[in-house]
């Protein structure tokens, strides 16, 4: 009897073991199928979200075009492919003695396009100054096919902001979010007219933000891996309460997006839109102080902790708020308002941002010491007479224009451990493009002095005029060559 209530015992225990792997076989794929569904739902209603953002924001977004008269140089060379080795003749850039001095020039229209996004229902238009700072014309579509000629309400270079406008109406128009606020991976859209597709829309999140790039002068992009290509310049990132949170400005990528494209904050657009709307040029905050990243090894020979995070002040402008205020060479800016200063950009566009008369004050370190400054903000000056001083009449008498050479530049032009002046601009008609001068293009020295920005070249310059001519040492990719510029005779 003990022996038959045992076996009914194991077998009632294969029984339960045999349950309850069934139970459990069927019961997983049920499991994991209803958190399927789940994830299926909440993909669905993100991309619901997402298709109701872009179907409520899509009709303030235009489509851009402008239009611009330049002048284009068709050279003859005096070498044909049968005079030398045709690998050579097709393949290898001339030098400036194979450039004919016979050349051929012809005005036509160059045409961009691009995107932009109305900010009020009586047509006033944000977009990129590169897109329409130098348009002769600016012609604006809606959604609805309506095209409209746009006038120019202003530019602001500094920030590669613009402000055009449309005679119209009872406009749609989209809502500005707080840039600030906005997180890094947070989602977002971006909307414009790439490639000339029409209300393209991609979604993606912010990946960075407080971006200095070397593209403007004030910089604080905001990055993002939503797609961004050519002719998105100019549209509305927003985030997901349909509010406008950035411009979208540039691309990382000579052909395309490589998911990395940049954002002007819209708080920073905004302070240049208010001004420009009103017929004003853009004025900022100015301390008058140049500087650098505080770095650990700088940090260290100043006799500060490595980790010690502020901006280093190289020079003092003359007559400027800092030099009423106190500020030398050698202190390092720790704190900015009662906030902490950490990196340099994130410095210029704070200043940038306040009104000129401001009073603010900064925290320094001189000799490891901290010291408060009271500096009543000035204005800044142009960014050419920052740099030194921009050498228009240059341009006049030579037929070209420089600007200092940037570390971002030097990285993406192959100049880096140079020194010496860009070249940002050459009349084609010039004796400078005969010599071979080209956008790009680094002058290391004037008449045998090395310059190492537009100040120095500026002297140099004027310095040249004595003799009548200027020897330039210049440089194109890993190329130097010099080019001999005489100045007109009075």
């Amino acid at each position: 009897m003990y022996i038959d209530s045992l076996r009914k015992s194991n077998t009632m225990t294969r029984y339960c073991a045999v349950a309850t792997v069934v139970f459990t076989f069927l019961v997983m794929p049920f499991s994991a199928l209803a958190e399927d569904q789940e994830s299926i739902a909440a993909l669905r209603k993100m991309g619901k979200a997402f298709a109701t953002i872009a179907e409520e924001a899509s009709p303030a977004v235009v489509g851009l075009r402008a239009e611009r008269t330049a002048t284009q140089d068709s050279p003859t060379y005096h070498n044909w492919p049968f005079d030398e080795d045709l690998f050579d003749f097709w393949f290898r850039r001339p030098s400036p003695r194979e450039r004919s001095p016979q050349r051929r020039y012809r005005e036509q229209p160059v045409t961009a396009m691009g995107s932009g996004f109305i900010i009020s229902p009586d047509g006033y238009i944000l977009t990129n100054n590169h897109m329409v700072g130098d348009a002769e014309k600016v012609e604006i579509e809606l959604t609805d096919g309506r095209k409209f000629g746009a006038k120019i309400i202003g530019t602001d270079p500094d920030s590669d902001v613009a402000v055009v406008k449309i005679d119209a109406e009872d406009l749609p128009y989209l809502e500005l979010g707080d840039s600030d606020a906005l997180e890094v991976g947070e989602w977002v859209l971006a909307i414009g007219n790439p490639l000339g597709l029409s209300h393209t829309v991609t979604a993606g999140i912010v990946s960075a933000k407080g971006r200095s790039v070397g593209l403007a002068q004030i910089e604080n992009f905001i990055q993002t891996d939503a797609a961004i290509n050519r002719g998105n310049s100019g549209g509305p990132l927003i985030n997901l309460d349909g509010k406008v949170v950035g411009i979208n400005t540039a691309i990382v990528g000579a052909t395309g997006n490589i998911g990395i494209g940049f954002a002007i904050p819209i708080k920073m657009a905004m302070h240049a839109y208010k001004q420009l709307r009103e017929g004003k040029s853009v004025e900022r905050g100015f301390i008058g102080v140049q500087f650098r990243q505080l770095t650990p090894e700088l940090a260290a020979s100043l006799g500060l902790a490595e980790e010690t995070k502020g901006v280093t002040v190289e020079s003092v402008v003359a007559d400027s708020p800092a030099e009423k205020a106190g500020l030398k060479p050698y202190d390092v800016i720790v704190e900015f308002e009662g906030a902490p200063v950490e990196q340099s950009n994130e410095f210029v566009n704070r200043v940038s941002m306040l009104e000129p008369g401001t009073r603010i004050k900064l925290v320094a370190l001189r000799d490891g010491k901290r010291k408060t400054f009271d500096v009543k903000l000035g204005t800044r000056p142009p960014s050419e007479e920052l740099s030194g001083g921009r050498p228009t009449d240059v341009f006049e008498e030579l037929g070209f224009s420089v600007d200092n050479l940037t570390r971002d530049m030097a990285e993406q032009l192959g100049y880096e451990g140079q020194s010496g002046v860009l070249v940002t601009e050459v009349d084609p008609r010039s004796q400078a493009a005969e010599v071979g001068l080209a956008p790009g293009v680094l002058i290391r020295e004037v008449n045998r002095r090395e310059v190492s920005n537009v100040k120095e070249f500026r002297e140099a310059i004027d310095k040249a005029k004595e003799k009548g001519s200027a020897l330039l040492l210049a440089q194109r990719d890993r190329s130097t060559f010099l080019a001999l510029l005489r100045f007109p005779e009075d």
